[in-house]
C-alpha cells in the first residue's frame, strides 16, 4: 500500500516545480519589459533616422566627387573627396564664363551662376538659393520635403542623385560613384588606370618606366605611399595592433606561469603565500583592460607599449587563475615517479608537471591572443596607436566613411587570420 504522506510529498514537489517553471519566464519577461521602459527603446526607435543610416552605408562602398565654388572669388574646383591634389575635369561638369552646369544624371541638374545656385529636381521643381544682405534666401516649392534642410547659414539637399550644400562661403555639389577611386594609385603615378594584366607585365617582363628602379619595386612604392589611402601607414598600424596583443598576451603568460605555482594548493603547501597570490590575481583581473589603459596612459603616456602593458596587466591575473587551476588538476602519480628518481622541485616541475599542463596553458594563451587582437583595436584608440587610432580619427572627421569601411575590413580580416592560425596551433597541441 502506498504511503499517503509520500504521495502528498510527491504532489507538493510537482506543484512546486510547476510554479517554478512558470515563475522563471514571467520574471525574465518582466525584467525585459522594465529594461525596455528604462532605456526608452520605443523612443529610440522613433528618433532613428534611417535616411542617415542609408547615407552612411552608401558612403561605405562609394566615393564622391565634389564640385565646389568659392563664393568669395568664384573659383571652381572638381576633385575627389574635395582634395585639390585629386582635382580633374569630369565630362558631366561644364563651365562657361560665370555659369557652371553639373549634370547629376536622371534629370538632376545643378547650376552655379552669379546670383547663386539652382538645383532642378525631377518631380519636385527647381530649388534656388541666393545670398542677399549676408543671409541665405531659399526659393523652392512648398511645403519643403524632409530631404531639404534649411537654416540661416546653410541649405542642404540630399537626393538619390547626389548632395547639394550652400553656405555663405561656398556652394558644393557631391556626386557619388560606386567603388573606391584611387585605392591603388593616385593620378600622379604612372601606374594609374592600368589593369591587373598590364601591371603584371610591367612587374615581370616589360621595360622599366624608371631606369633606376625595377617596375615591381616602383609599383609597391606607389601603392604603399598612396597619398589618399596611406596604405603604408595603415599596414604599420595593423602591425602595431598585432604587436600590442602579442607582447601583452605572451609576456603575461611568462609572468603568470611561475606565479601560478604559488597559487596552486598542491604546489604551495603554506596557506598565507597561496592566499596572498590568489588575491593578487583577483585584484589584477578585477580591473578591465580599458581601466588599466587609462591608468597606464596617465603614468607612462600614450603609445603602443602602454597598450601592451594594459593587456599584460589584465591577462596576468587571468592566466594566474587558469594556470593555478590547471596545476591543481594534474596527475600526481607522474610527479611521484619523477620524485622517486631523486629529482628536486625544479626538475619535478619541469618533467612531471609542465608536460601535463603545457597543451592546456598554450591553448588558453592562444585563445586570449585571438581575443586581445580585437581588444587591442579599442585600446589603440585610447593610447594613440594601431589601427584603432586610425579608425577613431576617420569616424571623428564624419567625411571619409570609405576609410572607416577599409579599416573595419582590415580588422575583420586580421581577426579571422589570427583565429585560424591560433585554432590550427591549438588543435596541434591538443592532439600532441
Amino acid at each position: 500500500m502506498v504511503d499517503a504522506p509520500l504521495i502528498t510529498s510527491i504532489f507538493t514537489s510537482f506543484q512546486r516545480r510547476k510554479w517554478f517553471a512558470i515563475a522563471i519566464p514571467v520574471i525574465i519577461f518582466a525584467y525585459l519589459f522594465y529594461a525596455a521602459a528604462s532605456f526608452d527603446v520605443l523612443g529610440v526607435a522613433a528618433r532613428a533616422r534611417m535616411d542617415n543610416a542609408q547615407n552612411l552605408l552608401s558612403d561605405f562602398w562609394s566615393y564622391k566627387v565634389n564640385v565646389i565654388r568659392d563664393n568669395r572669388n568664384g573659383k571652381i574646383i572638381s576633385a575627389i573627396d574635395a582634395d585639390a591634389r585629386y582635382s580633374y575635369a569630369p565630362d558631366w561638369v561644364k563651365t562657361e564664363g560665370e555659369v557652371t552646369q553639373i549634370d547629376l544624371g536622371d534629370g538632376h541638374v545643378v547650376t552655379y551662376d552669379a546670383q547663386g545656385a539652382h538645383y532642378v529636381v525631377p518631380g519636385y521643381g527647381t530649388i534656388s538659393v541666393i545670398a542677399s544682405n549676408g543671409k541665405i534666401v531659399l526659393d523652392a516649392p512648398q511645403p519643403l520635403p524632409e530631404w531639404i534642410s534649411v537654416s540661416d547659414t546653410r541649405v542642404g539637399v540630399t537626393t538619390p542623385a547626389g548632395r547639394f550644400i550652400y553656405t555663405k562661403s561656398k556652394v558644393e555639389t557631391q556626386r557619388f560613384f560606386a567603388g573606391w577611386e584611387l585605392f591603388f594609385f593616385t593620378f600622379d603615378s604612372p601606374f594609374y588606370g592600368k589593369s591587373i594584366g598590364q601591371l603584371t607585365a610591367l612587374a615581370l617582363w616589360d621595360a622599366r618606366l624608371d631606369p633606376a628602379l625595377p617596375n615591381w619595386e616602383a609599383i609597391s612604392h606607389d601603392f604603399l605611399t598612396n597619398s589618399l589611402w596611406h596604405h603604408g601607414d595603415v599596414l604599420w598600424a595593423v602591425f602595431e595592433t598585432l604587436l600590442m596583443a602579442f607582447l601583452g598576451t605572451f609576456c603575461a603568460a611568462l609572468i603568470a606561469l611561475p606565479l601560478s605555482f604559488l597559487a596552486a594548493s598542491n604546489m604551495m603547501p603554506w596557506l598565507l603565500p597561496r592566499f596572498g597570490m590568489r588575491r593578487v590575481f583577483d585584484f589584477i583581473r578585477g580591473l578591465d583592460a580599458l581601466i588599466w589603459t587609462l591608468i597606464l596612459v596617465r603614468a607612462f603616456g600614450p603609445g603602443p607599449m602602454t597598450g601592451a602593458l594594459a593587456i599584460l596587466m589584465t591577462d596576468t591575473g587571468l592566466f594566474g587563475k587558469i594556470f593555478s587551476e590547471a596545476l591543481e588538476n594534474i596527475d600526481e602519480k607522474q610527479v611521484e615517479g619523477i620524485r622517486s628518481t631523486g629529482a628536486n622541485a625544479i626538475q619535478r616541475a619541469r618533467f612531471g608537471v609542465l608536460p601535463q599542463v603545457l597543451p592546456i596553458l598554450m591553448s588558453q594563451v592562444l585563445y586570449n591572443f585571438e581575443s586581445n587582437t580585437r581588444s587591442a583595436t579599442v585600446i589603440g584608440a585610447i593610447v594613440g596607436g594601431g589601427i584603432g587610432l586610425l579608425l577613431t580619427q576617420a569616424i571623428q572627421t564624419q567625411k571619409d566613411w570609405e576609410d572607416v569601411a577599409y579599416y573595419l575590413i582590415l580588422i575583420v580580416v586580421m581577426v579571422i587570420v589570427i583565429d585560424w592560425l591560433s585554432g590550427l596551433i591549438r588543435r596541434k597541441l591538443i592532439k600532441g
